[in-house]
Order: structure tokens, then sequence, then C-alpha cells
């Protein structure tokens, strides 16, 4: 599937955000990739939710392969 970059909503910031401490959290907010929702919550945006999905399908692939289990356990 391609999707034209005119096409996605993202959210991008020239500045880098002023809670932001870790360089990884700066580079994800400015990026488009998460959106601060309250303090401590964050919502995944279209092209982070993208990018999660495909490490998660890597991640339960290599699993499968060695043969471990799942666990899912409750978000608070």
């Amino acid at each position: 599937m391609i999707t034209r970059m005119s096409e996605l909503f993202v959210r991008t910031l020239r500045e880098d955000p002023a809670d932001a401490e870790v360089p990884s959290h700066r580079w994800l907010v400015r990026a488009g990739y998460i959106r601060r929702v309250a303090p401590g919550i964050y919502s995944w945006l279209p092209l982070g939710l993208r990018v999660y999905h495909k490490v998660e399908q890597i991640v339960r692939e290599e699993m499968d392969a060695i043969g471990a289990q799942e666990v899912r356990f409750p978000g608070l």
C-alpha cells in the first residue's frame, strides 16, 4: 500500500517540546509520531501507529519462529 504524504494526518513541530527531556521523546513528538494528551498520556498519530504495527509484526514473526508464546497484560 502506497500512501502519499499529502494524504496523511501528520502534525510536526518546528521547536522542541518544552516538557521533553529525552532526545528520543523530542524526536517522536517533533516528527509527528506521538502527541501528548495529558501528563504521562500519549496518543499514537497515524505515522507512529504504522511504525508501531510494523515493529509489532516483526517481533511477532520472530517470536513465532522460536516457538515463543505471546502474553498481554492490562494497560493502565
